[in-house]
């Protein structure tokens, strides 16, 4: 497997939907947005992706400016252009008619010197399932403290 460099990571995604299946997604940037990711001054909060006439958008993905940018900066929440193949593309377009999946990016990160997105097909999750992946967090941290002090004593 490639060598990847995560530069951004969406958290909130998991606590927030289900993920069903995962994708690699290219993204066209400008030169100051490139420069500006390798400074890892990405935000993935709220971002979600659209298939728009067979094409795949990024939108809401605030990429921070550029500091030793000039005039020709970029606007840091313009929409982008996702890269994929035209069957993926397809079959995605057809996964997210279907009621309630979204395309969530999950994280941002650099193969080979190239920024790649990786997108989730998600269902939203309900408030008790949110409630319920809580408390399966808190219990097995529970555990883990409680054999942690067992192994200490």
């Amino acid at each position: 497997m490639e060598q990847q460099q995560v530069v951004s990571r969406n958290r909130k995604a998991f606590h927030d939907y289900h993920i069903d299946e995962t994708y690699e997604a290219g993204i066209v940037l400008t030169g100051t947005e490139v420069k500006s990711v390798r400074q890892s001054r990405v935000n993935l909060k709220d971002s979600y992706a659209r298939v728009e006439n067979g094409e795949l958008f990024l939108y809401n993905m605030h990429i921070g400016v550029y500091d030793q940018g000039n005039r020709f900066n970029h606007d840091p929440l313009r929409k982008r252009k996702l890269l994929m193949h035209r069957a993926e593309i397809n079959r995605l377009m057809g996964k997210v008619k279907e009621k309630g999946y979204a395309l969530i990016p999950l994280k941002v990160y650099l193969v080979r010197g190239l920024v790649k997105v990786e997108l989730a097909l998600a269902r939203g999750k309900k408030i008790y399932d949110k409630r319920r992946a809580l408390a399966e967090k808190e219990s097995r941290r529970e555990m883990e403290r409680a054999l942690k002090e067992k192994l200490n004593n």
